[in-house]
């Protein structure tokens, strides 16, 4: 199984251009390492998972972009323009509803997740594995330990088909409780 080389080079300066200068939360590191971080996970899910008879293309587009529509400027029409709808629909579930309660987010997004293709799954669950290597200093304890619980939550109702990116998430899960 292989992923077309251009559709990366096109999706991922899309990206670094939409994300510019923005930095991981609480580090001086381009927020780009994360993107392409989150996509190695999901390119490695797949190819572990190569019964699942998944599009690799369309789940690096959506691991490269899955925070386009959250943390820049660049909205819906402005992706599906560029990469199509299946693209555009797969990051607007990977995005938060900012205008529910904070508590009702994450669930929300999981929901539209769950009617989303299987690789936009493997993004979201790829996305915590990522998320859940070092915390930044400042969150505390009971952060930490929400965002852990929020982790499980993520693998609780995503799992089922990529049994590879599933024992990662929860390895990290349970390592996660290192930090508190």
């Amino acid at each position: 199984m292989f992923w077309n080389e251009e559709i990366y080079r096109q999706t991922i300066s899309f990206a670094a251009k939409a994300h510019g200068t923005q930095k991981i939360p609480g580090m001086d590191i381009p927020y780009l390492k994360h993107l392409a971080a989150v996509t190695m996970e999901v390119a490695s899910a797949i190819l572990h998972t190569p019964e699942a008879d998944l599009d690799i293309d369309f789940a690096i587009q959506c691991g490269l972009l899955h925070d386009t529509i959250e943390d820049t400027d660049i909205k819906y029409d402005e992706i599906e323009v560029s990469f199509g709808k299946k693209v555009a629909d797969g990051v607007l579930a990977l995005t938060k509803n900012e205008t529910l309660p904070k508590e009702q987010q994450m669930m929300d997004s999981l929901q539209r997740i769950l009617l989303q293709p299987r690789e936009v799954r493997i993004v979201k669950i790829c996305d915590r594995i990522d998320n859940l290597f070092i915390p930044p200093v400042y969150w505390t304890t009971e952060k930490r330990k929400y965002y852990q619980k929020e982790g499980q939550l993520i693998l609780d109702t995503l799992q089922g088909f990529c049994s590879y990116a599933e024992e990662r998430l929860q390895k990290k899960i349970n390592d996660y409780a290192n930090y508190f």
